[in-house]
């Protein structure tokens, strides 16, 4: 009975090392799109070829069934089939554009019950695209009667000591400031260096969602003071449950909250607590006084350049993929940008559009005075990226674009590194 056993165990252990090494070569699959480009960018009526294969372990696999759409990004395709692999490599005519956008191909296989994809995006005269959002005649006297009214607030700073996250080099604080109302409070992580001295800063702003956050150590180690906020008024230190119940409860959807009233859009508060933040900063005696950045990516990339253009403190910017830009597009047959409310047919109201002029980042972007680095993929499907040059194609100001063609709504290793050069390059300048 004993030998029995020993032997089913070894039996059990051989089918489950098999299995995993069956699972990690399913893994190994690989579906690659290409454009006939090498940096994917072509002109006005410039036909495309896209090529597409599939591979196992680097080798081709025989006769993968694949199903392809091709089309400008967001919109109804203008092509789909399915295809028997006969060839290593699939060439497909893409087709063209005949006004700047981004042209789609999108692939999709599966592979013993796995489900792949992967896209190849051909950009038409990005350069040349322009916002369909317009600038409320009152844009500015908006906003500034807002920062007004917030500066009438308060800011009732509460500091205390994180121990737990403070080592040898920083010390980090649970920081809540009050915004926009009485009794309505930012959350956030400060982080500063212990030398004695004065620092430059940065401001970082959250991405979507709703999650706790544990300030920027690492950078605070290189002497750059750090504030790290989210948008929701409530603490950022709580357990995750507290999130994920928001997220999924009172938060869900929050981008469409009080849409229909530009005063009371969820946005304007967040906005402005960017801005609170910001005063935060000003006041610390360890900040040099003069050096201020902001720096984040997707709803954070919109949020930095929001508060670039509305506080003429911040000296420099930092911005990953920027949503909330040019949300109107849909109404002129184009992707807008996340989080796309406006290709809903109950969302895209005369009321709701007009409110959107006043919060869409393009119309911050016009505004933007200081340096920024910038960078996104041509792949990115959360914001596109016809909605994402709207934006940086209406800022004057000096600006570095790093661009990842094959990049998706994540930064890559390349982009990270691009961005930290930047950073501590300006900030220490």
């Amino acid at each position: 009975m004993k030998i029995f056993k020993i032997r089913s165990s070894i039996i059990l252990l051989f089918f489950t090392a098999f299995a995993g090494f069956i699972f990690s070569q399913q893994n190994n699959i690989k579906v690659s799109v290409t454009a006939d480009h090498n940096d994917w960018i072509y002109s006005l009526n410039e036909k495309v070829k896209f090529s597409v294969s599939v591979s196992l372990d680097g080798k081709p696999v025989k006769n993968a069934a694949i199903q392809y759409e091709i089309g400008p990004e967001k919109m109804k395709p203008t092509q789909t089939q399915s295809v028997v692999l006969k060839d290593e490599i699939l060439q497909i005519d893409g087709g063209t554009l005949t006004t700047p956008g981004f042209l789609r191909c999108k692939v999709k296989t599966e592979i013993n019950g796995k489900k792949y994809e992967s896209s190849a995006t051909a950009a038409y005269s990005p350069e040349q695209i322009q916002p369909t959002t317009t600038l409320p005649d009152d844009f500015i006297k908006f906003w500034e009667n807002a920062i007004a009214e917030n500066a009438k607030i308060p800011m009732d700073a509460k500091v205390d000591l994180w121990k737990e996250r403070s080592n040898d080099k920083v010390n980090a604080y649970k920081v809540s400031l009050q915004n926009c109302k009485t009794g309505m409070r930012v959350y956030g992580i400060l982080c500063v260096p212990k030398a004695p001295g004065k620092y430059p800063a940065v401001l970082q702003v959250p991405g979507a969602g709703v999650r706790p956050y544990i300030g920027d150590v690492k950078l605070a180690e290189q002497g750059i003071i750090t504030f790290q906020i989210g948008i929701h008024g409530i603490p950022v230190t709580l357990d995750s449950i507290v999130y994920a119940n928001l997220r999924f409860g009172a938060l869900d959807n929050y981008p469409s909250f009080n849409m229909d009233n530009r005063d009371n859009y969820y946005y304007k508060h967040v906005y402005l607590g960017c801005l609170r933040a910001n005063d935060f900063i000003c006041s610390l005696p360890e900040f040099d006084g003069k050096t201020l950045a902001v720096s984040g990516g997707s709803q954070g990339g919109a949020l930095s350049i929001v508060t670039a253009a509305l506080d003429k403190r911040v000296r420099l910017l930092s911005c990953f993929y920027p949503a909330l830009c040019d949300l109107n597009g849909y109404q002129y047959g184009r992707a807008g940008g996340w989080p796309h409310l406006l290709s809903k047919p109950e969302f895209s109201s005369p009321s709701k559009i007009e409110v959107s002029r006043y919060y869409d980042v393009v119309n911050f972007a016009r505004f933007i005075r200081v340096p920024g680095f910038y960078s996104f993929g041509f792949n990115d499907e959360t914001c596109p990226p016809t909605s994402m040059y709207s934006a940086y194609n209406s800022i004057k100001a000096p600006k570095t674009l790093f661009i990842v063609k094959e990049a998706g709504h994540a930064a890559q290793p390349e982009q990270y590194k691009k961005q930290w050069d930047y950073m501590i390059q300006n900030l220490r300048n």
